[in-house]
């Protein structure tokens, strides 16, 4: 969570619907009722009841025929859209990302750094049978992947200290504790690009590079593909279209006309 600016304090109301609505959408559809989200959020029912009937009449969340489950609202999806559409590098990257994709056959994303995690903003589909799935909005923990650990990378060590949770959990037998990331980040920084060995989901390898278009980084692309589809040969030709798809991108992507915080 971001700190709050100096002289400013949290809003009580406002605080407790924005972590409504972040619990509901990590749920990614599950419904949950009243006494377990009264629980997860250590909230009295009653005002949370009241907050959650607020959010239905206004399609924020949605409820159940019995009025007892709550889920993420279509509200939530029309307004991520909106950030989605009005996004000017990922108009630049969508073309990139549909050429990289043909080359290479195989999945590739688009992911930005939101505190410790990554966010895929885009994502293009192998066109084999055996492949990952992913989804726009999907949420990460940079440590754990190629996209996270690629924007990770350019930043020090202290900065990533910084940025990373006290604790690492790990998503595989793969997941490198903090003193392994730390110094796998110093070899991304030496190769120019990293990988994720089965760190996030096991059978995949997945290969991806910081986009440099503003400071600091916080948006880079990446390919995964099947560890029993992969060859060495088949390695170098993803690393290489990648930073050509990365050097594409830093050429045509717009000056920020807002810096953004």
């Amino acid at each position: 969570m971001e700190e709050q600016p100096k002289g400013v304090r949290d809003v009580k109301s406002a605080a407790r619907t924005v972590e409504v609505l972040e619990v509901l959408g990590g749920l990614e559809g599950r419904p949950i009722g009243l006494r377990p989200l009264a629980e997860r959020m250590d909230v009295p029912r009653s005002s949370l009841y009241a907050l959650l009937q607020t959010l239905v009449s206004r399609g924020w969340v949605r409820t159940d025929a019995t009025g007892s489950l709550y889920a993420i609202g279509v509200r939530a999806l029309l307004v991520g859209t909106s950030y989605i559409d009005g996004d000017p590098w990922l108009a630049v990257v969508k073309p990139r990302l549909d050429a990289l994709a043909e080359e290479l056959g195989e999945t590739v994303h688009f992911a930005r750094l939101d505190g410790a995690d990554v966010v895929y903003l885009a994502t293009r589909e192998s066109r084999h049978y055996l492949r990952p799935f992913s989804r726009v909005g999907r949420r990460l923990p940079a440590y754990a992947t190629s996209l996270g650990k690629a924007v990770l990378a350019e930043r020090t060590d202290a900065d990533v200290e910084k940025l990373l949770p006290a604790d690492l959990p790990a998503l595989t037998e793969h997941t490198l504790d903090r003193p392994g990331l730390l110094a796998d980040l110093a070899a991304v920084r030496e190769r120019g690009y990293a990988v994720d060995n089965e760190e996030g989901t096991i059978g995949l390898r997945c290969f991806g590079v910081a986009l440099r278009y503003e400071m600091p980084v916080v948006d880079a692309i990446s390919c995964s593909t099947p560890i029993a589809r992969l060859t060495p040969e088949t390695e170098r030709v993803i690393v290489e279209a990648l930073g050509r798809a990365r050097d594409a991108i830093e050429r045509s992507a717009p000056a920020p006309a807002v810096a953004w915080r």
